[in-house]
């Protein structure tokens, strides 16, 4: 299974994506260094080159991490025009950068030491303008400016160092996990005032360079509603989590905004939104062709020619590693494939030991529209799983089901799911094709709930939602004619 397969037989159910120092650096906006990088001189300082060294090292895996680039003539011009102007308008305009576009439908970007900039083509779907992605931009440019990568990585290292003491000295449990809930707090809110800082940088360099100043807050404004889109059948809650590293997003709005006007009102500097929904006219939106398609509650894989669906209150979530998808019950779900050719049954690679807890008299042939098929049950570390694999040529594809509450509910949106699984015919396969963005122009007497009509790849009953977020409309605000607007199309 392309991008898929993977061997679990000592990595156990969950798998890494990526190494404990990757993780840190690609937190959305996080920078980090290597210790041993560090400068013997002045406090907080690197040694001439260490920077490039490290964002050279880091970002093959970056790319790897993050579906490798996203190559799009459109995009490529919508970015570049920015670099060159923010450059020359920033704090340091003697620095390099390397910008490159990711191809993730992920809304995020982030920078690495040495002037490495990250966006992905999921931001670039997200913003309206030219302005907005110049905002994005400046933000990180700022990152590098500021140093915040050393500042980080001097802070992370003292909270790792404290932890430890925690752990090993303080004999009270209680006490020492409120002290490290304490530690992991400061470090969070450190990183917070890192955001907030690089926020204020960008704005002023936005304005500097000629575009809106208040293009930070309006794009801030847009990924919280996306984001609300992307979670409306997920968790919302709104509880602060210690372990973020971004300040919530009022508070960053707000603060854009009294930035902007410390500049001047609203409608001073260059938006170009025109020019830019131009050049991202048929960009693609979502999942990459090879990693298959997810449409409403159904993942779809063309060049395998399989497909599957969930039940209601289900969210899919599709990655270069596996299929997911929750509920707000606490189910979780991992779709992935597994090389079979070493194994002589399918009931000998389900007894192979890469299931942790296995109960061994759960092991079950079946066929599942007319397929070969293997079911199972594990039990471990509080967990109940349900496990399925499907046999075509020499892939196993496999569904786990975890769960702590193993309800009939949760039995039956398993049995359901498994059994969903089949081929494609032919023609299913040949009228899949991939959603992107396509730039249509309204109509006179032309509304949001016509336009949204016409999208394609997601459920009827969100169309208009994901029209109006793409589109940063407002609630009964008519649309003018000729007014360009992004829809998601097949």
């Amino acid at each position: 299974m392309t991008g898929k397969t993977f061997n679990y037989r000592r990595k156990g159910w969950f798998r890494a994506l990526a190494s404990l120092g990757l993780a840190v650096l690609l937190g959305a906006c996080q920078l980090t260094g290597s210790g041993s990088q560090l400068g013997a001189g002045r406090p907080g300082s690197l040694r001439p080159g260490a920077a490039a060294e490290m964002g050279a090292r880091e970002h093959p895996r970056v790319v790897a991490t993050y579906g490798g680039v996203y190559e799009d003539r459109g995009a490529e011009r919508a970015v570049a025009q920015v670099v060159g102007r923010l450059v020359e308008a920033s704090d340091d305009p003697s620095r390099t950068y390397r910008v490159t576009i990711l191809n993730s439908p992920a809304v995020n970007a982030f920078a690495l030491p040495g002037g490495y900039l990250y966006v992905t083509r999921g931001l670039l779907a997200l913003a309206n303008d030219t302005s907005e992605v110049a905002a994005v931009l400046a933000h990180e440019m700022a990152h590098v400016t500021a140093n915040h990568a050393i500042e980080r990585q001097q802070r992370a290292e003292a909270t790792e160092l404290a932890s430890r003491v925690l752990v090993n000295v303080v004999r009270n449990p209680d006490q020492a996990r409120a002290a490290l809930v304490s530690s992991q707090l400061s470090f969070a809110r450190f990183s917070q005032v890192q955001e907030l800082k690089a926020d204020a940088i960008g704005v002023r360099t936005l304005s500097r360079a000629g575009y809106d100043p208040f293009a930070a807050a309006r794009f801030l404004k847009a990924m919280a509603s996306y984001s609300n889109f992307l979670n409306a059948q997920g968790d919302t809650s709104t509880a602060p989590d210690f372990l973020s590293s971004h300040p919530s997003t009022p508070e960053r709005v707000t603060l854009a905004v009294r930035e902007a006007r410390q500049i001047g009102a609203p409608g001073i500097g260059e938006r170009d939104r025109e020019a830019y929904l131009t050049k991202i006219d048929g960009m693609l939106y979502g999942d990459d062709p090879l990693e298959g398609f997810i449409r409403g509650r159904s993942f779809l894989h063309k060049a395998l020619g399989i497909g599957f669906t969930v039940p209601k209150g289900y969210i899919l979530e599709n990655s270069p590693e596996a299929v997911l998808a929750s509920n707000p019950d606490g189910t979780a779900v991992r779709f992935d494939g597994a090389d079979l050719t070493d194994f002589d049954s399918l009931e000998a690679y389900m007894r192979s030991g890469w299931i942790n807890g296995l109960i061994a008299d759960s092991v079950r042939s079946d066929t599942i529209n007319g397929l070969p098929a293997v079911t199972a049950s594990a039990l471990t570390d509080g967990w109940s799983f349900r496990i399925a694999v499907i046999r075509i040529g020499r892939t196993g594809y496999r569904f786990i089901f975890a769960t702590r509450n193993p309800t009939d509910p949760f039995v039956r949106a398993y049995e359901e799911t498994v059994q969903s699984f089949r081929q494609l015919t032919p023609t299913e396969r040949a009228r899949l094709q991939p959603l992107r963005i396509r730039i249509v122009r309204a109509r006179p007497g032309d509304t949001p709930e016509r336009l949204a009509v016409a999208m394609s790849g997601i459920e009827p009953s969100r169309r208009l939602e994901l029209f109006t977020v793409l589109n940063q409309l407002e609630p009964g605000r008519p649309i003018e004619a000729g007014t360009p607007l992004k829809a998601v199309i097949d």
